[in-house]
């Protein structure tokens, strides 16, 4: 059963793809952010993550016309995005990895109160500590609802690869969590 937003997406993916310039736009505000997100999550840095995102956007309008399913889109433009975030990654030095926990830090846009928003924030920035490829994993599957075969589509990596890297990052999440439990 498809969501409105899934068959709405599917709409302005045939659109796009037909040349419309009004569908891409509503698809570029409808998934730019959680491309925005996914790059950020793969690169920690704001800045290297909008030009990942920018330049994938380009390749996906002009690779639209190859997509031949259009339920497909959203595991097709993550995998496109973390092989930009790919190529920034190989291209550039690494910044200091306390540069880039600072940066994720300022991300923080969502006011917090209670102890249910305090959970919800340890869960966040615990799932920020984890190594890139086990936040990227954790994120998609379930921030962004994805299933394992979507994941390893946008991550560009066999779905074993994924169900490992979701395993160990539920372990160090567990671990991470319970710590503060005990506190």
């Amino acid at each position: 059963m498809r969501s409105k937003q899934q068959i709405v997406e599917e709409y302005l993916v045939a659109g796009a793809r037909l040349g419309s310039r009004k569908a891409i736009a509503h698809l570029a505000d409808l998934r730019g952010p959680s491309l925005l997100r996914h790059a950020l999550r793969l690169l920690g840095n704001r800045e290297d993550a909008q030009d990942a995102v920018q330049e994938a956007w380009i390749e996906i309008i002009s690779g639209l016309p190859k997509l031949r399913d259009d339920r497909a889109f959203p595991a097709w433009a993550y995998r496109i995005v973390t092989r930009r975030a790919a190529r920034l990654i190989s291209g550039r030095v690494r910044r200091r990895q306390q540069e880039a926990y600072a940066a994720m830090e300022s991300d923080l846009t969502v006011e917090e109160t209670g102890s249910l928003a305090a959970d919800a924030r340890a869960v966040r920035l615990a799932i920020r500590a984890l190594p890139p490829p086990q936040a990227a994993a954790i994120s998609l599957f379930y921030l962004e609802d994805m299933s394992v075969a979507e994941v390893a589509i946008a991550l560009d990596v066999p779905p074993g690869t994924i169900k490992t890297r979701l395993m160990h990052a539920r372990a160090k999440l567990n671990q991470a969590l319970k710590g503060d439990v005990d506190e």
